[in-house]
């Protein structure tokens, strides 16, 4: 089996493995077009009159990495898609660029893509390599409502399958589109069958419908490059309709007071301070008055003056929406990743909580020892991470939470994030995902 053994990249976020955080990669940055935003009226209007669902892309291999086949396919949909009059075609270099304006220094995601089907609107997040893209799902930014795995049939399984799968389900995705690319270089078909085996295996294994789940057979080359339709566009067209039939019209929460969680920070000369992410809930229109919650300061109070979504003016900006919000009166410094933006007095930072844990065993990518009272390890919350303490709740301090074990504790931060009961996160060490968790209850 190692000879047809799999290069896993996955589409969407945005969106969440060093524990730095991500510098070079903003799946929500792209919303507002510095140069073009400072100028009043030259946005036109993002118009609702489908669905939105945001997709992720899983990467395969490393920063940098040629030939990933993920943006390929990208620019195949793009270009599909052109030709019906539902997206812009991006060519590869359009979307693979982020090498060149690293060296630049901006901050960058450089794609974040919009295309429409029959049925939908999507954001697809095709982000540039492995480390950047997992460091986003840890943090939560790239909450995705599904994803397409693509699978290079002519190359080995990639390492890091098994992680992706397992942060995927981690923050929440339940329905995944296989993609199995490159298969005009393969000549011997019982290779492409063992292919889709150990996909369905591999997705069971993870708690995904690995035998329901759509798996798609060709080429994203032929079809950028208009040849072997039967392999090229029909494939494309069979893979979004596979996408707007399997992964499910995600119910969006917009009842609940607004709540976006802050991923990235600039200023625009002259306007103001930006601040981007996705919006988990609500809804919040143009000059309203909202609160900026997190670290050591008191809640900053502001308003946002102007929002865009896919470099489109907005008068709202809703649940689901990765968007940008321009701020009145607020400094650069003053905001920071973590944060998040919210209907005033609606949210609060604490820095205790009860939570309930499982702590993931060696083969689920944990380790292989447990952990006992006072452990420090990094906690991930929306798109903040922080310094932590587990401690034992009573006076049973001597217990060893072993990896397996479902168990309850107390989570204190060096910081006050903005967390709330029932919100997820995920605990890390050296590099990688030791325990998954759900805040029950705020202490203080």
């Amino acid at each position: 089996m190692s000879n047809i053994s799999r290069s896993l990249n996955v589409l969407l976020r945005t969106s969440r493995l060093s524990l730095q955080r991500p510098r070079a990669v903003n799946p929500v940055q792209h919303v507002f077009a510095r140069d073009r935003f400072a100028a009043r009226g030259m946005a036109t209007a993002f118009e609702r009159t489908k669905p939105h669902v945001n997709i992720a892309n899983f990467p395969k291999g490393t920063i940098g990495h040629v030939d990933h086949g993920k943006t390929t396919l990208t620019a195949a949909i793009t270009k599909r898609q052109s030709e019906k009059g539902m997206a812009n075609f991006l060519e590869y270099g359009a979307i693979d660029k982020a090498p060149e304006e690293r060296k630049r220094g901006i901050t960058i995601s450089s794609a974040h893509i919009e295309y429409q089907t029959e049925n939908r609107h999507y954001a697809h997040v095709d982000c540039p390599g492995h480390a950047d893209y997992i460091k986003n799902m840890i943090t939560g930014a790239a909450s995705m409502d599904g994803a397409v795995v693509v699978v290079a049939a002519s190359d080995g399984q990639m390492p890091q399958t098994r992680e992706h799968l397992l942060l995927a389900r981690q923050i929440g995705i339940q329905k995944i589109v296989v993609f199995v690319n490159k298969v005009d270089a393969v000549e011997d078909p019982e290779m492409l069958e063992l292919v889709e085996l150990e996909m369905r295996e591999l997705l069971t294994s993870y708690g995904f419908e690995g035998e329901e789940t759509p798996i798609v057979f060709g080429s994203a080359l032929c079809a950028l490059e208009g040849r072997r339709p039967e392999i090229g566009n029909s494939k494309i067209d069979e893979l979004l309709q596979a996408v707007d039939t399997w992964i499910p019209t995600p119910q969006r929460d917009t009842d609940k007071p607004f709540l976006m969680s802050i991923e990235e920070v600039f200023s625009i000369s002259g306007r103001g301070t930006v601040v981007s992410g996705r919006v988990e809930r609500g809804i919040l229109k143009k000059d309203s008055e909202v609160e900026i919650v997190g670290g050591n300061a008191e809640p900053i109070k502001t308003k946002v003056t102007d929002i865009e979504t896919f470099k489109k003016s907005c008068d709202e900006s809703r649940a689901g929406d990765n968007s940008g919000l321009l701020l009145r009166g607020v400094k650069r410094e003053d905001i920071n990743r973590g944060m998040v933006v919210a209907v005033p007095g609606s949210v609060k930072a604490h820095t205790e909580f009860l939570v309930s844990l499982y702590v993931l065993t060696e083969a689920e990518g944990g380790r292989r020892h447990g952990f006992t009272n006072k452990y420090r390890p990094q906690m991930f919350i929306r798109t903040a991470d922080e310094a932590a303490q587990l401690s034992w709740p009573g006076e049973d301090q001597d217990r060893t939470a072993m990896p397996g074990d479902n168990v309850e504790m107390v989570c204190t931060t060096l910081h006050p994030v903005p967390a709330e009961a029932g919100q997820r996160f995920n605990i890390r060490e050296g590099g990688r995902t030791v325990a998954t968790g759900l805040v029950t209850r705020v202490i203080k």
